[in-house]
């Protein structure tokens, strides 16, 4: 099954500020190198979409939301017939419960 992965802009927005953050504290290869990094990890859920956990935070919606983690992230989506679409990049290490401000 070959799917669409399509970023929201919320997750867009995400990956801006996440690059922001590390070519502040950290230099342009180090941001741009995580974004890269982040990106490319999405490219497994074309092929294997519901290789992902169930976010467990989010499963009262209605809609099934999954997750595959990449580094220090968690890549949340929700899946279609045709689309992966990646809803947000959450950094795991804020506190799990924003989670649900998706």
């Amino acid at each position: 099954m070959a799917v669409t992965i399509v970023w929201t802009d919320e997750a867009t927005e995400d990956l801006r500020n996440i690059y922001d953050y590390y070519n502040i504290v950290a230099g342009f290869r180090v941001a741009e190198n995580m974004v890269i990094d982040i990106v490319e990890s999405s490219f497994q859920l074309k092929t294997q979409p519901y290789g992902g956990q169930k976010e467990p935070l989010l499963k009262s919606r209605e809609l099934e939301y999954r997750y595959i983690v990449a580094g220090n992230y968690k890549l949340i989506y929700q899946i279609d017939k045709t689309n992966v679409y990646i809803a947000s990049v959450f950094d795991c290490r804020q506190n799990p419960e924003k989670i649900q401000n998706i």
